[in-house]
């Protein structure tokens, strides 16, 4: 059928199956994108943020919080795999970056999660500094100062 002969709503559909396949690109390409780093670690979740908890405080850092989802959702008559988040940071170098774009704190202190998937195996996931600019419009050499941040997490559950 030529689109010049049908009514409105075959257009519409004709349409829409024209711009969907772009669409679906589009929302695959947002989150294909690199600033969620997904890490296998070989602890458990407790060790995982442990090792790391060590890790930042020898680099200096200050924890803030140490937040265990699945401890909070048992409280609640929930279930769900280990889960832990630890939250952390240097007001010195991060103080920088929120004057510089106040949403920035949104994001930072820096987090690191830890989580247990169906299968068992348990991984690291934290969002690299390279969030910052895309999100916040954040100068691309400032959000750099926080690159060695990743190592840090990396090493700690290899």
């Amino acid at each position: 059928m030529e689109v010049a002969h049908m009514n409105t709503r075959g257009r519409i559909i004709v349409g829409l199956c024209g711009v969907l396949p772009g669409l679906l690109v589009l929302v695959s390409q947002t989150h294909a994108d690199e600033t969620l780093v997904t890490k296998p670690s070989h602890y458990t979740v407790a060790e995982t943020i442990d090792r790391i908890e060590r890790a930042v405080t020898d680099k200096g850092m200050r924890l803030f919080a140490r937040i265990n989802h699945a401890d909070e959702a048992r409280k609640v008559g929930l279930e769900m795999p280990p889960t832990e988040l630890l939250i952390f940071g240097n007001p010195k170098g991060g103080t920088p970056l929120m004057l510089e774009a106040p949403t920035v704190a949104i994001d930072l202190p820096m987090k690191a999660l830890a989580w247990q998937d169906q299968a068992g195996r348990v991984w690291l996931t934290y969002n690299a500094p390279a969030l910052l600019p895309v999100r916040h419009g954040l100068a691309t050499e400032l959000a750099a100062k926080l690159d060695p941040v990743g190592a840090w997490l990396e090493r700690a559950v290899e």
